[in-house]
């Protein structure tokens, strides 16, 4: 991949997507952005150009990934506008900016595309979600998705389920996250120090999400395997449905998805 790639807004996302990148590609062709350059000067030694000048930026580069708050998108647009060429792919990756929107702010040539990743991109695990506009060609979106893969696996979506993808893939790291954490209180409850129960709650995760990966079944099929009659696992189980398990997840999955609509 020998594309120069400008991550625009070097936050939290940006920072995880730059740190993903540098383990598959040279840091020479990775330029990022941020006010307080101070916060990520520290990437310069793999290379990676910072610049608190975003019109700097695009100016080198071929990818554009807009990984600032949805709010701020339609102004580093307006900011960029005259840097922006036909050669330059626009990637936004801002929750609940449609598009249309994004197109309508750029040169009508402009070709643009919406990724939402999430930020396991840190360490080459990102689920991401990509689609692209109307003015997008297949190259460009072949393009964009050979990036996201580099840092994880990437799925190509409809737009209309963008604000979905950002409730399962983005949100659902943190989600995950409590899971674990949960774990590991009641690990220690009954008995383990927090360092091992931490290190025996994280690896439970992710084996159980591998075995998933690895033969595509679904979670009951795997689920019948470790749940025995009257055994210890399926008592577990029925008791933490009876306090709302799946329903709470699935709830707050539901609720997130109506605070990104607008409901």
């Amino acid at each position: 991949m020998n594309k120069q790639i400008a991550i625009i807004g070097c936050g939290n996302l940006g920072l995880s997507i730059t740190q993903g990148l540098l383990q598959k590609i040279d840091g020479k062709q990775i330029t990022v952005t941020r006010h307080n350059i101070d916060a990520v000067k520290f990437l310069e030694k793999d290379g990676v150009r910072v610049t608190s000048s975003n019109c700097d930026a695009v100016a080198g580069a071929d990818v554009v990934l807009l990984a600032v708050k949805p709010y701020l998108v339609t102004d580093v647009l307006t900011e960029i506008s005259s840097k922006l060429t036909d050669k330059h792919i626009v990637v936004s990756l801002a929750t609940g900016v449609a598009l249309s929107d994004i197109e309508s702010a750029c040169p009508s040539t402009m070709e643009v595309i919406r990724v939402m990743p999430n930020i396991a991109a840190a360490v080459g695990e990102s689920a991401s979600c990509i689609s692209k506009g109307s003015s997008a060609s297949s190259e460009s979106l072949a393009t964009v998705k050979q990036i996201f893969d580099l840092i994880g696996t990437s799925v190509v979506i409809d737009e209309n389920l963008m604000e979905s993808a950002t409730v399962l893939a983005g949100c659902g790291t943190a989600f995950v996250l409590r899971f674990i954490r949960a774990m590991v209180e009641a690990g220690v409850q009954i008995g383990f120090k927090p360092d091992v129960a931490t290190l025996i709650a994280n690896q439970t995760v992710k084996g159980a999400a591998q075995i998933l990966l690895c033969n595509g079944n679904h979670p009951e099929a795997e689920l019948d395997k470790v749940t025995t009659p009257k055994g210890v696992t399926i008592t577990a189980l029925n008791e933490m449905e009876r306090n709302g398990f799946s329903s709470s997840v699935i709830q707050g999955m539901l609720k997130a998805y109506d605070k990104i609509v607008g409901k």
